[in-house]
């Protein structure tokens, strides 16, 4: 039976600061030509209902108002909320939500789609490590990185922080833009790989490097497709593990596989190991591209020991997850090999140390001065945050400490990345 949605407003005061579009690059040497706006959202829930579940049978009935100062941004309809997220929903108090609207459309500026993501960025102390990623990856120009936006949340009144707003990472027209019947969105992720989710229809372990993979797209795909895109993966896999680099490069992107492996070294991000948060997708008749980037409040050096009540980043910035010897992994986390074998070639080794050179200025006075844009315009709502979230860590410290981190550690990487081993094969 269809329902009307009544309840009191969920209000979202919103400073925008990025591209709207996902595909597009940000040119890191132009300035920034975005409009910081306000935005007011309200989401009206059905007769006041929590939200107490991120599981698609839950999904809470809403009403959805937007106001702005950017006129064209207005808007009314009507969705569905839910919970989002694995250990962000499970472990904190803050929770991050999943709206879906009942018709595909364009919210405050981002081009038109049902499904909309709100991070709640409760274990990030500083409410940057996304969106500079994001940022970076931009810049890159890495296919399909997502936008970013920024709101103050009262959920049926009550006032519950920050939240960063951005794209669901899945096939469509404004998001992962592979062909609808033939392209490929994958995830390589224990928690929805066959170990812990062995009820469902859609992963499988890799067949070479044994990766957990969860198909995202094609939804609801029948046995025999689902061994199909197992084998196709298996070519990949394949030409990484031999010795022929001619055939990689011609069904990888190895340009976007070396930026996106900087990133992840670049941040500490040692959910590679797992792995967890790993998307890679393929187009009709085209090669395989690593990303979209995801899920970076792992990184940073962050402090497992104290993981379900800590927000300890930045202590030591030494650590690496490729190592100082990929191909042979020593002195990194054990990652899947799919990640390292490729540096076995010499030419690949060139390549990479190249890039670096090529970007590492970039990194500190262009990428993160843009993410510190954030910081400058959210400082009120960041402070209201604290007020309602107390942590034991402020965020003026957190973004000073996480500049320092990232300024020592391009010097860091800089002096192993040149002292990579050569490669062996030519």
């Amino acid at each position: 039976m269809k329902r009307s949605c009544l309840g009191y407003f969920f209000l979202i005061t919103v400073v925008i600061f990025t591209s709207c579009d996902p595909e597009s690059v940000l040119d890191p040497r132009s300035k920034v030509k975005d409009s910081l706006a306000v935005s007011t959202i309200w989401i009206n829930t059905l007769n006041e209902e929590k939200i107490t579940s991120k599981d698609k049978a839950d999904y809470v009935p809403c009403d959805v108002k937007i106001q702005s100062v950017n006129k064209p941004w207005n808007f009314s309809g009507s969705g569905k909320i839910r919970g989002r997220g694995n250990s962000t929903w499970l472990w904190y108090d803050k929770k991050p939500y999943r709206l879906k609207l009942t018709e595909a459309k364009s919210i405050l500026g981002l081009k038109s789609d049902k499904d909309w993501v709100f991070l709640a960025n409760y274990r990030d102390p500083t409410h940057l490590m996304n969106t500079f990623v994001f940022i970076m990856g931009r810049g890159l120009g890495l296919p399909f990185t997502n936008s970013v936006r920024y709101a103050e949340v009262y959920l049926n009144n009550d006032y519950i922080g920050l939240y960063q707003i951005t794209e669901q990472v899945e096939q469509g027209r404004n998001r992962v833009n592979v062909d609808y019947k033939e392209g490929l969105l994958l995830s390589l992720d224990l928690d929805d790989g066959p170990s812990l989710s062995p009820a469902a229809q859609d992963n499988f372990w890799s067949s070479v490097y044994g990766m957990p993979v969860c198909v995202k797209h094609p939804k609801d795909i029948p046995t025999e497709q689902l061994d199909s895109i197992k084998s196709e993966l298996k070519v990949l896999e394949t030409a990484i593990q031999r010795d022929n680099y001619y055939a990689v490069s011609d069904i990888l992107d190895i340009p976007a596989f070396i930026d996106y492996l900087i990133i992840q070294e670049l941040v500490f991000n040692v959910e590679v190991a797992a792995p967890r948060s790993i998307y890679i997708h393929r187009n009709k008749n085209q090669k395989w591209v690593m990303g979209p980037l995801w899920d970076f409040d792992a990184g940073f050096d962050f402090d497992w020991s104290t993981m379900y009540t800590g927000h300890n980043y930045f202590n030591n910035f030494r650590k690496l997850v490729l190592g100082r010897d990929p191909y042979r992994q020593i002195g990194g986390h054990r990652i899947p090999y799919f990640f390292t074998d490729l540096f076995k070639f010499r030419q690949f080794v060139r390549d990479y140390k190249d890039r670096w050179l090529e970007i590492k200025n970039d990194i500190m006075d262009v990428y993160w001065e843009e993410t510190l844009r954030y910081a400058e315009e959210n400082k009120d709502a960041m402070f209201r945050d604290f007020e309602r979230w107390p942590i034991d860590r402020h965020y003026d410290t957190e973004i000073r400490a996480m500049g320092v981190w990232l300024r020592d550690r391009v010097e860091y990487l800089s002096g192993i990345i040149a002292n990579y081993p050569a490669g062996q094969i030519y």
